[in-house]
């Protein structure tokens, strides 16, 4: 048993000491990274004590998007060229993510996220909405619909965060969540890792493009957000709040990609069987960022479930 777990530990030794190798890389200044990307329309409005990025375009009902891990509310661009042209819709960068940078208070779970939210719609004074939320966005988005009915018109899920998962975590996510590596793995960022994570949740690999690749690892890279990243994966994946699913009201749509390698579409219909009256739709040919590889196939069935609500 001590052999083993003496192997065990070397051969993690001898893959940090690899990516170290490979991919130590210090973080970007806040500012550097904000002036590169806070172009209009960009604004900040400080929250609780944080800071947060967002973009409010066009007029009309109103659309909140949350963005998924380790990404920004860059990748909604595609959705709202064509939402904003009859809705109003607000998306931030997530704490931790982004523009938004690290969170003092460490909310980083799904009722952490959604707390943040909250605050923020009310500080602009955004009264009823749809809320959309992709992968750990859809996390908070399902938590702060629970915990504020009266606020959310529409709830869509798309391959959305929170629920138990059956597959053991990755290298990468348990290096980042070790007390003992995850404060050195948070310096390792390869540039050859990041394009290979964003090629896994696309169906198409080939639909890739560099500047997608080069806008992630820049924010990636802004100043705290890798150590946000160890700080939330060090965390519990659930809070238990799962179980509450049933408790949604909320006219509910879960848009799900056939080809998501990262959120097995069997969660999706753990989400649908779990929230009462809810729409499951499975998309072929799309992976887990659909709104951003798959712009049209996932807006449009979005569209037709608002307008039939």
């Amino acid at each position: 048993m001590l052999r083993r777990l003496a192997k065990i530990v070397l051969g993690l030794l001898v893959v940090l000491a690899v990516l170290l190798a490979l991919g130590f890389r210090r973080d970007l200044p806040a500012a550097a990274v904000e002036a590169r990307f806070a172009t209009p329309p960009s604004q900040f409005v400080t929250v609780d004590g944080l800071r947060l990025h967002y973009r409010d375009r066009g007029q009309g009902p109103l659309v909140v998007l949350l963005h998924g891990s380790n990404s920004s509310l860059f990748t909604w661009e595609s959705w709202t060229a064509t939402l904003a042209k009859d809705h109003r819709v607000v998306a931030l960068d997530l704490p931790g993510h982004g523009l938004t940078g690290p969170d003092a208070k460490h909310r980083y779970s799904g009722a952490g996220l959604a707390e943040v939210v909250g605050r923020f719609v009310d500080q602009l004074g955004l009264a009823r909405f749809t809320l959309v939320g992709n992968s750990m966005g859809g996390n908070a988005a399902w938590h702060y619909t629970l915990l504020h009915p009266e606020k959310v018109d529409h709830l869509v899920l798309l391959d959305s965060a929170g629920l138990p998962r059956d597959e053991p975590l990755s290298l990468s996510a348990k290096l980042q969540s070790s007390s003992v590596f995850g404060p050195i793995a948070r310096w390792v960022t390869p540039h050859f890792m990041v394009a290979k994570t964003v090629r896994e949740v696309y169906a198409d690999p080939a639909r890739v493009q560099p500047s997608t690749v080069d806008t992630i690892e820049s924010l990636l890279l802004r100043d705290g957000n890798r150590e946000a990243t160890r700080i939330r994966r060090s965390s519990p994946l659930t809070d238990g709040m799962e179980a509450r699913l049933g408790e949604i009201k909320t006219p509910t749509l879960i848009l799900w990609g056939a080809q998501d390698r990262w959120i097995l579409p069997k969660y999706g219909e753990r989400f649908h069987q779990a929230i009462p009256g809810s729409t499951l739709i499975v998309l072929p040919g799309v992976g887990h960022v659909g709104m951003e590889e798959s712009p049209t196939e996932t807006l449009t069935p979005t569209l037709a479930f608002l307008n039939s609500r």
